[in-house]
């Protein structure tokens, strides 16, 4: 059965992305375009760290009759009106869903609710492909009617091999990954060959309790508070610019066991808010930190 089609998903819609170097005018200047385009505004989010030539970050999203059709005269007039400022900006069509594949291990919570997420409706993604270095999902994963591969992972440090396998399924297939807990490093050969943004989610909230078996060492320090975190995937293992995070309370007389069973509960709900966020174009990355409006 086909996922139905997402409320997340508006036809002729689109929506403008704007970073660069605060200014006067430039917020003038966008409006002013998207109404000489015919275009009416729906959603509209700015931000500057400093008015005074600082950073600057604007999401738009506006409807357009026939914008599919008019997109290279939109695109055209965006180009001119902004050729006068410090500025890089995409435009995106918001009738059209972003393609995300899946890599995963044995560890199935996020895999499945994002699969349940995408089968409601609930994310404005189409799912091409589901990766795994085991096959203990492959049933799991088909159920929802999402194919499914198979690439066994490697324990030594040469990946060469898997990841040219994994790219080979990618390639030209995905606008963006997510790493629903699949425990392999991917190498910065790797990402920078794959080329679209790669989400991850760390059973932990970052930057504290870096590396294997978070819980333990959480129980072990006698913690009052697990999390979980969401970010890109850079070359430097967990330290690319994050998405989302949230934390739950926990006491003294919660085991290991129970750590790990609620942080799963909010390994989910981060990882797909991320996920929606990232599919609406709600995410801006500036150096290694994000803007999300």
């Amino acid at each position: 059965m086909a996922a139905p089609v997402s409320p997340h998903l508006h036809p002729d819609h689109a929506c403008l992305i704007v970073h660069g170097s605060d200014k006067p005018g430039i917020v003038a200047a966008v409006s002013a375009m998207i109404t000489r385009i015919g275009g009416n505004i729906v959603q509209f989010d700015q931000y500057s760290d400093d008015p005074r030539g600082g950073a600057y970050f604007q999401r738009v999203v506006f409807h357009r009759p026939d914008f599919a059709a008019d997109r290279p005269a939109i695109e055209a007039e965006i180009a001119a009106t902004l050729a006068g400022f410090d500025l890089e900006w995409t435009l995106t069509d918001q009738s059209v869903p972003k393609r995300m594949a899946i890599l995963a291990s044995k560890q199935d919570h996020c895999l499945l609710d994002l699969l349940w997420r995408h089968r409601r409706g609930d994310l404005p993604v189409t799912i091409p492909m589901v990766i795994s270095n085991h096959t203990t999902a492959a049933d799991d994963v088909r159920s929802f009617g999402v194919p499914f591969f198979h690439v066994p992972g490697v324990t030594g440090p040469d990946k060469s091999a898997s990841e040219a396998e994994i790219l080979k399924l990618l390639a030209g297939n995905v606008d963006f990954v997510v790493l629903a807990r699949y425990m392999q490093i991917l190498s910065a050969d790797f990402l920078e060959k794959l080329g679209v943004p790669v989400i991850n989610i760390h059973h932990s909230f970052l930057p504290a309790f870096i590396g294997a078996e978070p819980y333990k060492k959480a129980k072990e320090r006698g913690v009052k508070l697990i999390g979980a975190t969401s970010h890109y995937v850079t070359d430097d293992l967990d330290e690319g610019p994050i998405i989302d995070q949230d934390t739950i309370r926990v006491t003294h007389a919660d085991t290991t066991a129970e750590l790990a069973r609620r942080g799963a509960d909010v390994e989910r709900q981060v990882l797909s808010r991320a996920v929606l966020w990232h599919a609406e174009d709600r995410v801006i990355r500036h150096g290694n930190h994000t803007i999300v409006f």
